[in-house]
């Protein structure tokens, strides 16, 4: 039995794996709620807004050094209405104090902590902070709220005006019309900052940031630009996808990639396992795939979805939402080797293993462990040992699984194990975009069984829909990234389907997100419903980061849905959107590479592909087997009176229809015939 701890909040009450970490700590803490403001304003006490995930190393550390220690619990207690939020759970909290913190200091970062009086408004705040730092902190805050309240008042008075000047859009009345030019001028500044011998960033930490990547492979297949330019994009790509596959920031036994790395060379992962990065990283592969059917796209398609479906997928059929970085309260120690231990389990075949590995000066971390990654190809490492690639492939292979059965009887890292409607709108993508480019079955039976759970158990009595779920219980209003992600997820799953259900879905809640979320004022949408109790101030996402903005997912959707519908009403908003944020593209691509992909789209022709008839899943899977940056499908074995279906269906044809700008050619019967037509000019 265990023993009784010693120390119980009111954190047990709650669901989120982060916030139950500290049910146990001897600190006072609360949910984020109305009671807790509620008791910060009758005792006239600071609030204390502590942010955090449950996958995030320096939170634990923090919560080791200073949370767990009774002395500083005594203080805080004393001072303080201690609030813990996951930040996953409340993502509109933490943007909030983020805001905060990076106007206070110039950076944020997870753990965060924000102090704010008892009416919420930001006084001060930081990051990690070690154990006699937080102390100070806490006695120079309540010294000085005892002693002069007046003065934090009129402190928080102006950061509070600081932070929603920061969510001020400042609308141009007449925008300068769409460019080509900033897609040149986005590519010139980016490529001044990129990584040419290990690609990404020229930078460490480096991130996946696979949206990025989208974009610039959208860009290397678009007409805007030069040979040149799309060459130079076509080959960072490529780097970029190859070395991320074959770095330490990949799980190269179980599939899977981390959240960052904390290096240059992909080597030594931040060895958490986020759901939205390698729901966009399969996204991401399966499109590369598209463009250049390399082996290695495919492999780590299916390695991650199946790692998904191992460790990040419940019973009931929706994913969980991340892995911790510690296991035994060590960083890594699930996911490193011994030479030692891998010499045991490989035997003979232990060099074959260690160079294919890295288990040499390459590989090594630290103290006597190992991260594997590789540096050669099979065919190169064969070479080495008298193999062809297809004997090494099937050995290692034969080793992997021998050494993922081993690793699995080790302690697991924590699982954060509530499921969030964004998270797996992503998953949603990446199912949809995997069968697409490899025609598994599976893949859009998960993609469908996701959908339809989030259409159901997420789902409220309005229409609209809850963010998280656990325990057989949604909760939590929906935030703008949970309907912009669905919506991406139900249109990716109509276009490898023609399914009409799934169109109407994400046109019944894009018509709800302009009723609960829309601004009339700025033409963008806000991260919070209409129907949220209010806070200091109502946000908005515009620039991109690991995850796209809500805004730049939405505007694509709605120029998606615009033009599959011919609603006029939804692509003036998504062009007023791309207007608005034209020349940040221009200035700072890779935080605005989402809004990228949808100039890239307004720009070029939009092509229109129409199927109708008996054959029309068969001719569908043909043609999207190829990549096409900018052409919309739609299709049905009936007689359809959507838009671009309304009197094409002959009984017992098979018609393909391709559109261009409105003009059509004459339609055709085979597949081959209409891929010619698409490869074929603009002119008509």
């Amino acid at each position: 039995m265990h023993p009784t701890p010693p120390h119980t909040n009111r954190l047990l009450a709650e669901s989120s794996p982060y916030l139950l970490q500290h049910a146990h700590n001897p600190v006072n803490w609360q949910a984020w709620n109305d009671a807790a403001w509620e008791q910060a304003v009758t005792e006239n006490k600071l609030v204390l807004i502590s942010i955090g995930y449950s996958a995030c190393h320096w939170c634990h550390v923090m919560e080791k050094e200073s949370f767990e220690n009774e002395a500083v619990a005594e203080v805080m207690n004393a001072h303080f209405v201690c609030i813990k939020v996951d930040r996953e759970e409340r993502p509109d909290v933490d943007q909030l104090y983020m805001t905060a913190v990076q106007l206070m200091t110039g950076h944020g970062g997870w753990p965060l902590n924000c102090f704010a009086t008892p009416d919420g408004r930001p006084i001060y705040g930081g990051t990690y902070f070690p154990k006699d730092k937080w102390t100070q902190v806490l006695h120079n805050l309540s010294a000085i709220w005892k002693t002069d309240p007046d003065k934090v008042y009129e402190y928080a008075a102006q950061l509070t005006e600081g932070v929603k000047r920061s969510e001020l859009i400042v609308v141009k009345k007449d925008p300068p019309e769409l460019f080509a030019k900033t897609l040149s001028e986005c590519w010139k500044g980016w490529s001044s900052r990129i990584d040419t011998e290990e690609g990404g960033p020229q930078k460490a930490p480096k991130f996946p940031l696979p949206n990025n990547y989208q974009f610039l492979l959208h860009l290397s297949q678009s007409t805007l630009l030069s040979d040149k330019e799309r060459e130079e994009i076509t080959a960072h790509v490529r780097l970029t996808l190859h070395k991320m596959a074959f770095g330490g920031i990949y799980d190269q036994l179980g599939g899977g990639f981390a959240r960052y790395s904390t290096d240059m060379l992909w080597k030594v992962p931040h060895f958490e396992k986020m759901l939205y990065d390698n729901a966009q990283l399969v996204t991401l592969y399966s499109e590369a795939w598209l463009s250049n059917p390399d082996p290695l796209y495919r492999k780590i398609v299916f390695e991650t979805l199946h790692f998904i479906e191992r460790e990040l997928t419940s019973r009931e059929g929706i994913a969980y939402s991340a892995l911790d970085a510690d296991s035994e309260g060590v960083e890594g120690k699930y996911y490193v080797w011994t030479p030692e231990e891998l010499e045991l389990l490989c035997g003979a075949d232990f060099p074959l293993f260690s160079a294919y590995y890295s288990v040499n000066e390459i590989g090594h971390w630290e103290h006597s462990d190992y991260i594997l990654l590789r540096k050669a190809d099979d065919k190169t490492i064969g070479e080495s040992f008298g193999l062809s690639a297809t004997e090494v492939a099937n050995k290692i292979e034969l080793l992997k699984e021998k050494l993922l059965r081993k690793r699995e009887e080790r302690i697991r890292p924590g699982l954060d194990d509530k499921s969030l409607a964004s998270w797996n709108g992503l998953l949603v993508i990446a199912y949809a975009q995997a069968y697409r480019a490899f025609g598994e079955e599976r893949f859009l039976l998960a993609a469908s069984r996701t959908a339809t759970f989030l259409l159901t158990r997420f789902r409220k009595a309005d229409g609209g829909l809850n963010h998280t779920y656990k325990n057989g219980k949604a909760s939590i209003n929906g935030f703008l990234e949970d309907y912009c992600f669905l919506i991406e997820g139900l249109l990716a799953l109509y276009e490898v389907t023609f399914h009409v259900q799934w169109l109407e879905s994400a046109t019944a809640l894009c018509d709800y997100v302009i009723t609960h979320f829309h601004d009339p004022e700025s033409g963008f949408f806000f991260f919070t419903s209409s129907l949220d109790k209010p806070m200091i101030t109502r946000k908005m996402e515009l620039s991109d980061n690991v995850i796209p903005a809500s805004n730049s997912s939405m505007a694509k959707s709605l120029f998606l849905l615009g033009n599959l519908l011919e609603k006029n009403h939804y692509l003036e908003l998504a062009r007023h959107m791309l207007l608005q944020i034209q020349d940040e593209i221009a200035r700072y691509g890779a935080g605005y590479s989402n809004w990228g992909i949808l100039l890239i789209r307004m720009l070029e022709p939009l092509t229109e592909v129409a199927i109708v008839g008996k054959g029309v899943d068969e001719m569908r899977r043909t043609l999207q087997k190829h990549y096409f940056s900018n052409v919309i499908f739609a299709g049905s074995s009936s007689s359809s009176d959507l838009p671009l279906l309304k009197n094409r269906f002959q009984e017992g044809q098979t018609f393909i229809y391709v559109c261009r700008q409105k003009s059509c050619f004459a339609p055709v019967s085979t597949p081959e015939d209409a891929l010619k037509l698409l490869n074929e000019s603009d002119e008509i």
